[in-house]
């Protein structure tokens, strides 16, 4: 299936990212999520770039969604000498005990500077970034044991930046998501599309499924066919992605007059049972591509 450059860059994330530069002095350390099951392309290089100089935790969020040997493969990648990466799940609280003492031992230096200013037990002050829909008010919300954060499962909510106390002694300021002008790598854009981090309507239905058939038929053969009962799966030279598309509908009897597959039923079905992680646990970035 040919890939598609896809472009979004509404005006809100511009100013995003001149609330990122404008605040960046006010904080000790950057807290940036991604989403698990695509570590690289949600992965903003704009985000790298502004940050660049702050000690940085990684949470691969949504953990729980993705493919945990892929994911283990990313923390060890993205771990480095100034930043921590650490698997998460903001819904269920996994590793999120992890954060305090991760900051606290990135910041040490600061830390002890402060106390000897007599500022003992001063809240480190943290940003929190990342691309829309990735947890970020989730993340807060559970760090803050109340809901300070508005949450849903689309992009694009969190307009403003705002301050947080939790309770775990920290300061969280927390940013809207920001995505970056222009995906160079189409794939990239996709990612981004089949797992909700640019809004739906950005593409028709049909195309994203479509994608997304693409990457199941080569990185989880099995699952696909597990999932939709498929006896073989036929090659991409025997059936492409949308003939791959039909015959799940027709596998699940979504079927209008005439016999003819429902496609737009068949493809919603398929995004959502793999953002539910009802076809398995699923990774489409790949350490090596």
């Amino acid at each position: 299936m040919p890939s598609q450059n896809i472009q979004w860059f509404p005006g809100h994330m511009a100013r995003t990212r001149r609330l990122i530069t404008e605040n960046l002095k006010n904080v000790d350390a950057v807290i940036e999520l991604l989403d698990a099951r695509i570590p690289y392309s949600s992965k903003n290089p704009e985000i790298s770039r502004l940050t660049a100089e702050k000690p940085t935790i990684i949470l691969l969020n949504k953990a729980s969604l993705a493919d945990p040997v892929i994911t283990r493969e990313w923390a060890q990648q993205l771990t480095n000498e100034h930043t921590v990466c650490i698997e998460t799940d903001c819904v269920s609280g996994q590793g999120l005990s992890q954060i305090a003492p991760a900051l606290r031992k990135l910041c040490q230096e600061k830390l002890a500077r402060y106390e000897q200013k007599g500022m003992t037990g001063r809240s480190l002050k943290v940003m929190v970034l990342g691309i829309p829909n990735v947890g970020k008010s989730s993340l807060i919300n559970k760090l803050c044991g109340n809901k300070k954060a508005k949450v849903e499962n689309r992009p694009g909510v969190t307009l403003d930046k705002q301050w947080v106390s939790t309770n775990i002694g920290i300061l969280l300021l927390d940013m809207p998501g920001i995505l970056w002008p222009k995906f160079e790598d189409p794939i990239v854009g996709e990612n981004l599309a089949i797992t909700g981090a640019i809004k739906d309507d950005v593409l028709d239905i049909e195309t994203i499924a479509c994608m997304l058939c693409h990457r199941l038929r080569i990185y989880y053969p099995q699952l696909l066919c597990e999932r939709y009962k498929l006896e073989t799966l036929p090659s991409s030279d025997e059936m492409d992605d949308y003939d791959l598309l039909c015959l799940i509908g027709k596998k699940r009897g979504f079927l209008v007059s005439g016999g003819e597959v429902n496609t737009e039923r068949t493809a919603n079905m398929l995004i959502d049972e793999f953002r539910a992680a009802k076809i398995g646990r699923i990774s489409l970035d790949k350490i090596n591509g």
